[in-house]
């Protein structure tokens, strides 16, 4: 199966980043604006999270059947904050979920990949890359689902020190349409504190 489609795709949907601006040169000696620095983009999510969860079942199927749960998030840095380490783990009505994301930063690209596993399966899904740009993270990648390549779109939106929402959402229209199957709002834990579950 070629890969060139999604590639090609995915440099389009990342240079529409939604809030992107452009810029309009001003005279003959205009040059691009220098990309920012966001290396330090994930510096608010490191801590403790409560963490309470939406997971739609069989995604991109025509289901309206969504499973809850509740636990923790704790993000970790690393290499000074140019990467970090997300432990989840969560309990609802469909079980349990231990998680893992591994988000990484590229000096050159001035983008994060983020990496995710969980504990059923051992092994590191395909990233998905993007930015903060005001605010918000937008993160693209493209998964298989049933055998099928699909486009993966990962959202990091109203970003307070107190609170953060998540969202996934899959594509398997390459990008006409979006189905959200992932929400996750976070509340920071102060020290020492427990879930209540």
């Amino acid at each position: 199966m070629t890969r060139s489609w999604p590639v090609a795709f995915l440099a389009l949907l990342l240079s529409a980043t939604p809030g992107a601006r452009v810029q309009t040169p001003r005279g003959p000696a205009a040059t691009p604006a220098t990309p920012r620095d966001g290396s330090h983009d994930f510096d608010f999510e490191i801590g403790r999270w409560e963490t309470r969860l939406k997971r739609l079942v069989n995604p991109l199927s025509g289901s309206s059947k969504w499973v809850e749960y509740h636990g923790t998030s704790t993000v970790r840095p690393i290499w000074g904050g140019r990467a970090n380490m997300v432990e989840l783990e969560v309990e609802g009505e469909a079980g349990h979920i231990e998680g893992l994301a591994l988000r990484l930063y590229d000096p050159t690209a001035r983008q994060w990949s983020l990496n995710y596993s969980n504990s059923r399966s051992g092994t590191l899904s395909a990233p998905v890359v993007g930015e903060f740009v005001n605010g918000k993270g937008v993160f693209f990648g493209q998964e298989t689902l049933n055998g099928r390549a699909i486009l993966v779109r990962f959202v990091i939106s109203q970003v307070t020190a107190t609170t953060t929402h998540f969202e996934q959402a899959f594509s398997g229209d390459r990008g006409e349409s979006w189905e959200v199957n992932w929400i996750a709002d976070d509340t920071r834990m102060a020290a020492g504190a427990g879930t209540g579950q």
